[in-house]
C-alpha cells in the first residue's frame, strides 16, 4: 500500500489510476477527494493496527486513544466523504459506483457508531464496530489481492473484474469481520438476542 502512496507523491495526475480519470481529475473537488483519501487511508491502515492489540490497549491506554481519535478523525471527517465523492465517479457503471458509495457510508458509520460507544463506556459494542470499521479499511488491500487473483486466474475482461471487486473487496471483509465478532462475543456470552 506504501508503494500504491507513495506513486502519488508529488501530485501527479497521470500516474496509475488517475490515468483512466482524466475527465474526473480537471475539477477541483475530485482532485482534493482523491489526495485526500489515497494520503489519509495510508495513515488509517497503520493507525488501526495496534488498536487490536491487548498490551497496547491495557499498558499504553493514552497511545491507544490517540490513535484511536486519529483513526476516527481522519474516516469520519477525510476519508470516508472523500471515499464517497469518489465512489459517485467509480468506473465500472451503476453497480461499482452503489458499491463504492455503500461502503464509504457504512465505513463512516461503522466508525461514528465505534465513537458513539466508547463514549457510552460500553466497550464491547465499541470492538465490535472497530472490527466492522476495520474490516472496511482493510478493503483497499484485499480489493488489490482480489483483482490480482482473477487476474491471474480467470482473466475476465478488465471491467468484469473491476465490478466483481468492487464488491469483493469490502463484502468478504465483512462476512469475516461478523464471523469474527461471533467467535469473540459468543465464547464470551455476550451475543446480542
Amino acid at each position: 500500500m506504501i508503494l500504491i502512496t507513495l506513486q502519488y507523491i508529488p501530485v501527479n495526475f497521470d500516474t496509475a489510476f488517475l490515468s483512466i480519470k482524466q475527465s474526473e481529475i480537471t475539477h477541483k473537488y475530485y482532485q482534493i477527494s482523491f489526495f485526500s483519501h489515497v494520503y489519509t487511508s495510508f495513515i488509517i491502515l497503520i493507525t488501526g493496527i495496534p488498536q487490536f492489540s491487548t498490551t497496547i490497549r491495557r499498558s499504553y491506554q493514552a497511545l491507544h486513544k490517540f490513535l484511536g481519535k486519529a483513526y476516527i478523525f481522519l474516516i469520519i471527517f477525510i476519508a470516508g466523504p472523500s471515499g464517497l465523492i469518489m465512489g459517485v465517479h467509480a468506473n465500472g457503471g451503476l453497480s461499482a459506483k452503489i458499491s463504492f458509495v455503500l461502503q464509504a457510508i457504512l465505513w463512516m458509520a461503522f466508525t461514528s457508531l465505534a465513537f458513539y460507544f466508547i463514549r457510552k463506556k460500553q466497550w464491547q459494542e465499541h470492538e465490535k464496530f472497530m472490527i466492522r470499521s476495520y474490516a472496511l479499511t482493510l478493503s483497499a488491500v484485499s480489493l488489490r489481492l482480489i483483482k490480482w487473483l482473477i487476474v491471474s486466474t480467470i482473466q475476465l475482461p478488465p471491467m468484469d473484474t473491476y465490478k466483481i471487486v468492487a464488491w469483493a473487496g469490502w463484502l468478504i471483509n465483512i462476512l469475516i469481520a461478523e464471523f469474527i465478532i461471533w467467535r469473540k462475543f459468543q465464547s464470551k456470552g455476550f451475543i446480542a438476542e
